[in-house]
Formats: structure tokens, sequence, C-alpha cells
């Protein structure tokens, strides 16, 4: 369903809850901190050499790699600068909190309950599977990070910080995650197309997530943007 204005700013009143939730110290000890590992920009240039020099039999698998070799100069500069300003957070001092990491369309549910017509909608957020202590940013790069499609407008991220509440945006590190984002999308598609033969009508959806990054307007176009403000 589309979210209207009030789920927005719901949204953004329950990150606001999550980034400046108290947690425990017995459980703050389990969750992984944020070390702006370069795992996925490793296994991007390990794909990007793999392209060069391999040859794939598979038609999907063929086809992305022609299109990366097109795209191989564009992909080398979104890891160049995502390893950048890696470097650069990482020699900052940073504030680290809470931070859901996932928090696209598909994980925001909304139920309704209660008699009809006018039913008592509840919004959840799902898919706790890797929190992470971090700065704010690594959750804030999906408002309007181009990841889904429930935020089409500034408007509608505007919205989202009404119910957030005035903030400081630390630039670097929204532009960081939204590049690193990016990354590791590309890879996750790499690996299902160009390590295995499975996967069937799957393989032609995820050809074309992959290349819909680049697209105008895109999650590139968007993350560049944000480097540059």
């Amino acid at each position: 369903m589309e979210l209207t204005d009030h789920h927005r700013q719901s949204l953004g009143a329950a990150f606001k809850g999550i980034h400046t939730a108290q947690v425990p110290p017995e459980l703050k000890r389990l969750i992984p901190k944020e070390t702006f590992s370069s795992q996925w920009r490793e296994s991007m240039k390990s794909f990007q050499v793999q392209v060069e020099n391999q040859t794939f039999d598979d038609p999907t698998a063929a086809k992305l790699v022609e299109f990366m070799k097109s795209k191989r100069d564009e992909i080398t500069r979104l890891v160049e600068r995502a390893e950048g300003l890696a470097s650069e957070l990482h020699s900052k001092p940073l504030e680290f909190v809470l931070c859901h990491t996932d928090i696209h369309g598909g994980n925001i549910l909304i139920s309704r309950d209660g008699p009809l017509p006018v039913p008592i909608e509840n919004l959840y957020v799902v898919d706790w599977d890797n929190p992470i202590l971090a700065p704010k940013e690594r959750d804030l790069m999906f408002i309007g990070g181009g990841i889904d499609e429930i935020w089409k407008s500034k408007r509608e991220e505007a919205v989202f910080y009404e119910g957030y509440g005035k903030t400081e945006i630390n630039i670097a590190a929204l532009a960081y995650y939204r590049y690193e984002r990016i990354i590791e999308d590309l890879v996750v598609i790499c690996e299902q197309l160009l390590l295995t033969d499975e996967g069937s009508a799957d393989r032609e959806q995820g050809y074309r997530w992959f290349t819909s990054n680049f697209e105008l307007g895109n999650t590139i176009e968007i993350a560049e943007k944000t480097d540059k403000l």
C-alpha cells in the first residue's frame, strides 16, 4: 500500500526512537560495531577481474559480463570513492547508535486491525537480522536513496524528518553508505549470476536489478549527488 504522510512521520519517529535507544550493556556487547569493512569493495574488485578474464555460456551471465565491461570505469569510481570515504570516516570521532541497517520498503509492514470502516493501522519494522552500532546515516541513507519506491520526492523525505526531528546529517557518511549499499547489491547479483547457473527466471530479474542502478535518476546518480552536497 502507499505510505501516507502519517505513516512517514510515524516511521521517522520510530527511527528516532531506535537511534536514541539506551541499549543495555549486556545486549550492546553482542551487537557488531561499524568497522567500514572493505568486504564488498574487495568482492567487487574480484568480479571485475573475473569478467575481464572469463567467458560464460549462460546467456544471462554473458550479458552481465558485457554490461560490466561497458561500465568498468563507473564501477571502479564507485569502489574508489567508497574506499576514500571509508578511510575519511574511520579517522573521525563519530557517534554510534543502534541501527537496523535494512529499512527498505519491503521491511516496513502495515497491518489493519479493528472493525471496519475505520481500521486501526499499525506500522511494523521487520527483519532485524543484522543490527549494528553505527552512525545514524547507516539507516538514514535509505530515505530518498533510491533503494525502493517509497520515497519519490523531497517532500516525502521532509515528512519523514518531521517525525524524526531536527538532526544534523553527516553528508560524508550518508554518501558512503549509499555507495556501499550499491556495491553490496551489485556483488550479490554477481554471486547469483557468475558463480552459479541456478535460478532460471530469477536470473533475468537479477540482471535487470543490476543494470537499473546505472539508469538516470537511480541509486548511483543519487549517491553521486549526495557526495557533492
